[in-house]
């Protein structure tokens, strides 16, 4: 369990082009190394090694591993955020809740250290204060999706339905993530017949 103490902060904010690399490249090593060994295996050392780097260069910039792991986690929530909102509005209501389960599942099986890092989501308080940002972030696209297409349903089951659908979807999608390819998907298919099934029960109280 990580101390609630611990300073994420980055030690440097990179401005200059060339601070902006070296961080991008601490970045994509670190994830590459969390995705094959995981995170608890990971030194910094290692890390450092396999940036190119000495541990005193990479502590300039970041302070401990859990600085790190915080990074690539909110790169994985704004890529997230921005792929979703790209897509999402081009859909049905239905299709957005199907393409949201889909990307989702995606970026657990092929995003590097996805998997690896929120699969210890509880372990990290800032990685759970990520986690609620981005279900917030996915609630309140759905609840306005929600609210125009049915704007008859109470306020506060459609917001409950919000938060019900991509946190269920989340949690089975990072058990589908751990289970061989084949039954993975056939899981994803499964989540993806509940939350229709939800859906069509929910809105047809509008009606």
């Amino acid at each position: 369990m990580t101390d609630e103490s611990i300073d994420v902060s980055p030690r440097r904010r990179p401005v200059q082009a060339r601070s902006r690399e070296r961080v991008n490249t601490i970045l994509q090593h670190a994830a590459g190394i969390f995705h094959e060994q995981g995170v608890d295996s990971t030194s910094m050392s290692a890390i450092a090694r396999q940036s190119g780097m000495s541990l005193a260069s990479l502590y300039r910039y970041f302070p401990n591993k859990a600085a790190i792991v915080n990074a690539i986690a909110e790169r994985h929530v704004e890529k997230m955020e921005q792929a979703l909102r790209v897509k999402l509005p081009q859909l049905s209501l239905s299709d957005a809740v199907d393409v949201l389960i889909d990307l989702f599942y995606d970026f657990y099986r092929t995003e590097p250290a996805y998997s690896a890092i929120w699969s210890g989501v509880e372990a990290m308080p800032e990685l759970r204060q990520l986690d609620l940002r981005e279900l917030y972030s996915n609630a309140r696209d759905l609840d306005a999706r929600l609210q125009e297409e049915y704007p008859d349903l109470p306020a506060d089951r459609r917001w409950t339905a919000s938060l019900l659908l991509p946190r269920s979807a989340g949690t089975i999608l990072r058990l589908a993530a751990t289970l061989p390819d084949e039954q993975g998907v056939l899981l994803v298919q499964e989540m993806k017949t509940m939350a229709r099934a939800y859906l069509d029960h929910l809105v047809a109280q509008d009606k």
